[in-house]
């Protein structure tokens, strides 16, 4: 059993306790599900997060970003095909909650019962953290916008029912001259150009768009604020990475505290081996550390702070990377079996990888980190 007293901390509230624990609930009865088809898997788990009431808490007026990263930290540790259909509806829409029109927000209702699966569309083949020079471009004609382009590394490209897309729409040069624009999935001139296979499976795909003409309700925001939406929305679910991070190596931990009680070495238990005891501990505080950086991310934006950027970056970067450190530490101790296809420990050594890259790759984190301190 994973450790819970991290729930003790001052950092949250009743609510936030009752939400981990029927989440906590949920997921023993209702998780892993089978990853044979991960379209097929990603779109009932959005559907069953939906029904349960889970997906409430992924986009609407008030963004609880302590409710997001518990949600999935939780969802990550039982079944890192729930934590990501959780995280793309928070995602996918999180500029509409953050930006969008009444109109715009009339999808929210779709998101957040599972009716619909959102999608965000930043990245491109070209430019993938430097935002500001992204190429898809978006054309104003008469009272609405052409737009071409390609995006790639797109999570639920192909499945999803609505994307939040940025282009560049010029009214200035680099991040001023970008636009967010909500587009749904059947909009003539959209185009899934190719379907992505990883290491880790996951819905992927790369978009096309090719003279897609859309309304001008279809703007989120103002024209010109893209680059502002876009940092916007990751100050928000930033954190959020580096939980569903944490998810993962408080699995790698709990499996390896089992393996290593259970088997025994030169006729007495790993455990009592003072060098398996050095990993063990070096997990347990990786775990902790991540957990209190997180969660001070989460708190003061939740306390109101207009922009998280040092605390989040500071989340996601050690999160990220020392579960690295901690999953590579489980299958070592897991020895043969850990390298074991379908093995947990090698499912979420293939898992963590991606994190460390999307979202702001980890040696983004640190030019923000260094830019935060140097300004200070």
């Amino acid at each position: 059993m994973a450790d819970r007293t991290f729930l003790d901390w001052p950092f949250f509230e009743d609510r936030h306790r009752e939400l981990a624990a029927a989440l906590e609930a949920w997921c023993a009865a209702n998780l892993p599900v089978d990853h044979g088809d991960v379209d097929a898997a990603c779109i009932g788990l959005v559907r069953a997060l939906g029904a349960a009431g889970f997906l409430a808490h992924s986009g609407g007026d008030a963004l609880d970003v302590r409710s997001l990263c518990l949600i999935r930290e939780t969802l990550a540790r039982h079944d890192w095909l729930a934590d990501f259909a959780f995280a793309m509806q928070g995602l996918g829409m999180g500029a509409v909650s953050l930006f969008g029109s009444a109109e715009q927000r009339a999808w929210l209702d779709r998101t957040r019962t599972g009716a619909a699966l959102s999608a965000f569309a930043l990245s491109e083949p070209k430019s993938g953290s430097d935002v500001a020079n992204l190429e898809t471009t978006a054309r104003a004609e008469g009272n609405g916008f052409v737009l071409d382009g390609e995006k790639t590394w797109i999570s639920n490209g192909g499945i999803a029912d609505v994307y939040t897309v940025f282009a560049r729409t010029g009214e200035a040069p680099g991040a001023k001259g970008l636009s967010a624009f909500l587009v749904p999935a059947d909009t003539p001139g959209l185009e899934i150009a190719e379907r992505l296979e990883v290491i880790a499976p996951h819905p992927l795909a790369r978009l096309r768009f090719d003279g897609m003409r859309l309304p001008g309700s279809a703007l989120i925001g103002e024209a010109g604020a893209g680059f502002r939406i876009a940092m916007s929305v990751l100050d928000v679910f930033r954190s959020t990475v580096g939980a569903a991070a944490l998810g993962f190596a408080r699995r790698a931990l709990e499996e390896s505290l089992a393996r290593v009680r259970q088997r025994e070495l030169f006729g007495a238990p790993l455990s009592e081996l003072q060098m398996v005891q050095g990993h063990i501990a070096d997990m347990a505080l990786g775990v902790d550390a991540s957990a209190l950086l997180i969660y001070r991310a989460a708190w003061t934006k939740d306390r109101g702070a207009a922009r998280v950027s040092r605390e989040a970056a500071m989340a996601k970067l050690h999160a990220t990377e020392t579960a690295q450190q901690v999953i590579d530490a489980a299958v070592q101790l897991h020895g043969g079996d850990g390298v074991r296809s379908g093995h947990i420990v090698e499912s979420l050594y293939r898992e963590i990888r991606a994190l460390r890259i999307y979202e702001g790759a980890s040696d983004v984190q640190k030019v923000v980190i260094a830019r935060q301190a140097l300004a200070g």
